[in-house]
């Protein structure tokens, strides 16, 4: 897969976990990819410089998706150092889990701004820029590509994070709705679900052998899974092999979304 060559992408949240491979897998594809990240600059620093051993080429982005001026200023920095945007990644999330009696409004308000707001900001900025640009068939069948990092928690319900669901659920139809109203003008905006991977996030659930037996539970494949596995889709979606794709959810998660505790009947 090699015709995202030259392209640029932005992924937020990149400086670990999902967004750290998906940043590092498109440069593998000489992509070029603003690292977006909030903390923890070193971290990103080192992802930089291993992207550029490899002969890729990155940037480091310090942003907020969640505050407009820091979403746009962001877009502002990449477009300067790469002339335009090819592909966004909204990856940018985290969890603030509670019973809902004892859930803030804080925790509610942060999660919602993160992982919903924060993909409306990105997303409002990139297409203005995919509108301005229009396709460039040289480098890609499409005028833009978004990806929204969403979770099976769009489908699956969640009791004690309303919250994190809630926005899961809300980025399907953010999606859903950039999709309908962005594909006559050759925007393909599409949605990646992923179950249980093994990153920071979550590692509460994947951290001892007895956490992910009983994990394993929830997971027909009976593996947990790996960042790089969503990698890999993210590229795939981004590249003109996925063309005729956009609207959709593509579900990565071993088979959480079969609902494994039915198997024998519930």
């Amino acid at each position: 897969m090699n015709n995202l060559k030259g392209q640029v992408a932005l992924v937020t949240g990149a400086n670990s976990g999902i967004g750290k491979a998906v940043a590092m897998e498109l440069a593998t594809q000489g992509v070029k990819v603003g690292i977006n990240y909030v903390s923890n600059p070193e971290a990103t620093d080192q992802i930089i410089h291993d992207i550029k051993k490899n002969g890729g080429e990155a940037i480091a982005l310090q942003a907020d998706v969640s505050k407009e001026d820091q979403a746009q200023g962001m877009f502002k920095t990449l477009i300067e150092a790469y002339g335009t945007i090819d592909i966004l990644v909204n990856n940018a999330g985290l969890q603030r889990d509670s019973p809902i009696q004892d859930m803030t409004l804080a925790q509610w308000q942060l999660v919602i701004d993160v992982n919903l707001t924060g993909q409306f900001l990105c997303a409002r900025e990139a297409v203005k820029e995919f509108l301005k640009r229009g396709v460039v068939a040289e480098r890609s069948k499409a005028a833009g590509k978004i990806i929204c990092m969403s979770s099976v928690h769009e489908v699956i319900p969640w009791g004690g994070h309303v919250n994190y669901a809630s926005s899961k659920g809300g980025i399907m139809l953010l999606m859903k709705s950039l999709a309908q109203e962005l594909s006559p003008k050759k925007i393909r905006v599409n949605g990646i679900g992923p179950g249980a991977i093994q990153t920071p996030i979550n590692h509460q659930a994947w951290e001892t052998p007895e956490a992910l037996e009983k994990l394993l539970t929830l997971i027909p494949y009976q593996r947990i899974g790996q960042p790089e596995d969503v990698a890999k889709l993210a590229v795939w979606l981004a590249s003109d092999d996925s063309d005729y794709i956009t609207g959709t959810t593509v579900f990565i998660d071993g088979g959480m979304t079969l609902y494994p505790g039915f198997s024998t009947n519930g």
